[in-house]
């Protein structure tokens, strides 16, 4: 549903514009990833038996995410998040955060909050980052059915990433979830200003309408989803939603 980012760690700039041997090296790993994520894992692995440190298990997390191979990606990350702590070189909360999103992927919403929690109580990330991290942790609270700790990390992240149509989105979602039709309403207002052909926010849009009962405006929101978004989740999801249904006597019945 949502893409998850486990190749861009958020860090800051270098200070000096030449960078070292090693920075190039993992630089070099992590573009290999890209293309080639079998060969960049066999190199990390390699990199990380001869010494290579946080660098090489940051690249080999990243190779494995690139294979959607969660588990090991989530205990690369989470090793190197834990030996960037040790160096006090700044990059622990990132890679927490890519831990805990590869283990969010991998079905594993409990190790995921764990990870999230390790990098907010961290206080070198920025407001955006920590917005963002809020809503990752929401996201695998409400894996936990945990909806009242998945509204607290919600609303925290609205606070400073109001400009994320995601957030709006998630909270809209939430609403629903939680049969709140008028916060619900407001919220994927707020996404729709923000990200008007998304497919995600159209299609939530008519879900959102057919909880307060406007069939027909739910039914014109999963179309425009189906038609923006034929072959992606919000789209098929679309579609299903627009089929019509058989009820138990064998009858259509019409979606909603």
């Amino acid at each position: 549903m949502i893409p998850i980012l486990l190749f861009a760690l958020v860090q800051a700039a270098p200070p000096v514009a030449v960078k070292s041997p090693l920075a190039n090296r993992f630089d070099d790993c992590a573009a290999l990833a890209k293309t080639d994520p079998a060969k960049a894992a066999a190199q990390a692995e390699a990199w990380r038996l001869a010494g290579g440190g946080l660098h090489a298990r940051e690249c080999l997390g990243i190779a494995f995410a690139a294979q959607e191979r969660w588990a090991p990606a989530e205990l690369a990350f989470e090793q190197a998040a834990k030996e960037a702590e040790i160096q006090r070189d700044g990059r622990a909360a990132a890679l927490w955060v890519q831990a805990g999103n590869a283990a969010l992927a991998g079905d594993d919403p409990s190790k995921a909050r764990q990870a999230f929690d390790r990098a907010l109580a961290l206080p070198v990330m920025s407001d955006p980052m920590r917005g963002e991290t809020y809503l990752d942790r929401g996201r695998a609270a409400v894996e936990l059915n945990d909806m009242a700790g998945a509204r607290k990390d919600i609303d925290a992240a609205l606070k400073l990433v109001a400009a994320d149509p995601l957030a709006w989105l998630l909270s809209a979602t939430l609403a629903r979830r939680q049969k709140d039709a008028d916060r619900a309403a407001a919220d994927i207002a707020h996404a729709i200003r923000l990200a008007p052909d998304e497919p995600g926010v159209i299609f939530e849009s008519g879900n959102i309408a057919a909880l307060r009962g406007d069939h027909e405006a739910a039914r014109a929101a999963w179309a425009r989803a189906a038609e923006k978004d034929p072959e992606g989740p919000a789209g098929k999801a679309a579609m299903a939603a627009l089929t019509p249904r058989l009820d138990k006597e064998g009858e259509k019945q019409t979606p909603h």
